[in-house]
């Protein structure tokens, strides 16, 4: 990793066929670049105002808007939208080749945050992994990851047992939403619209100029959880994954034209939220139940700190070449291959680190210690 000239200046990381960037304002995975069969995929979503666009009541991450970064927590919070993890600073320290380390400059529910981005030379993956030391409670948390989808998408997803929106609408008055709420469905493909009929969500855009936000809830018997987004026009495929019993959600934060007031001004388009993580209240019905069907099947609704230990979350965000553009019918892990499978027999295997979801684990992993060391 080049060294930084200070602790908060942006740091780019590569590897053979990859690099990132890492900007220190906000903890952003930022200008992901994946070479593959010889072309470079851009798969992250950047904002398309300036800082000084932004209102001074606005969250600060919002001056940023970009890439992939933690919220924790994920939602409302006393440090701001998404927390101090999205708003803060995180200091640089030293980190292993290939990889970036950084420490949130403040604690989440006392809990010191460290946060690791690596490449391995030939993989077309950013492995992350956000380390909770001490602190007590629990919080939603998620990944954060914003997909630059212009020309439309086609999503597919591990196995889900249902989809929910939130509470209420992300916007009524000042901009528009296209999903009901709050409400629930097996169906992906029919999911309730405000206007009486259904939405698929498997395709991009759901409406013509919306802000919607929905989630996903991973089959308890799961272990690899993935979502596939086909970019058809840009002839390749981003990939989010995950391990399921970890991090039992997947939301959808589908921004296209949706918001009328400043910074968005009706001109954010194109933004597909993939995140991944664990976190009930954004479940606008299964959040009111007793006990919430997350926790009566065994799930983690929400992140549990461990006074005495270390907490980690773990996830992997990349992309292939994809010309064919067909829909993903399949991903499968087996050691370090992971095998994509397109629904008219398409198929690219992978090399990946395949211990690092670490799914034969039911929850997110607890390390005595306070640091780990670093272990690719």
């Amino acid at each position: 990793m080049p060294k930084p000239e200070s602790a908060t200046e942006s740091v780019t990381v590569t590897a053979q066929g990859i690099r990132f960037g890492f900007l220190p304002q906000g903890g952003v995975l930022a200008d992901l670049r994946i070479s593959d069969e010889e072309a470079e995929i851009t798969p992250l979503h950047r904002a398309p105002w300036a800082a000084g666009e932004v209102p001074g009541d606005a969250p600060p991450h919002q001056r940023w808007l970009q890439g992939d970064f933690l919220a924790a927590p994920m939602g409302a919070g006393p440090d701001g939208l998404h927390g101090l993890t999205a708003n803060g600073v995180w200091r640089v320290v030293p980190s292993a080749p290939g990889s970036v380390r950084a420490v949130l400059e403040g604690a989440v529910q006392g809990a010191t945050l460290v946060k690791e981005l690596s490449a391995s030379d030939g993989h077309p993956f950013v492995y992350q992994r956000h380390l909770f030391i001490g602190g007590m409670g629990a919080l939603p948390v998620s990944n954060h990851a914003m997909i630059s989808v212009p020309n439309g998408a086609k999503l597919s997803f591990s196995r889900k047992r249902w989809w929910e929106t939130l509470a209420e609408p992300l916007e009524t008055t000042q901009g528009r939403s296209c999903l009901a709420y709050p409400k629930r469905s097996e169906s992906a493909a029919e999911f309730p619209g405000a206007d009486g009929g259904t939405v698929n969500l498997g395709r991009y855009p759901w409406g013509g100029r919306n802000e919607d936000f929905v989630s996903g809830v991973e089959d308890p018997v799961s272990r690899l959880g993935w979502t596939a987004v086909v970019r058809p026009v840009e002839g390749d495929l981003i990939l989010s994954l995950k391990n399921a019993r970890a991090l039992p959600m997947t939301m959808l934060w589908h921004s296209n034209g949706g918001r009328d007031y400043a910074p968005w001004n009706g001109r954010h388009f194109g933004c597909l939220g993939v995140e991944d993580g664990a976190a009930l209240p954004v479940l606008g019905l299964s959040s009111r139940e007793t006990p919430d069907p997350l926790t009566a099947a065994g799930q983690p609704a929400l992140l549990t700190l461990d006074p005495a230990g270390t907490v980690e979350v773990r996830h992997v965000l990349g992309a292939i070449r994809w010309p064919s553009g067909q829909e993903v019918a399949g991903v499968m892990l087996e050691d370090d291959v992971l095998t994509v499978t397109g629904d008219w027999g398409a198929e690219r295997k992978l090399p990946v680190r395949g211990g690092w979801l670490r799914l034969s684990e039911t929850a997110a992993g607890t390390v005595k210690k306070s640091i780990p060391d670093w272990d690719l």
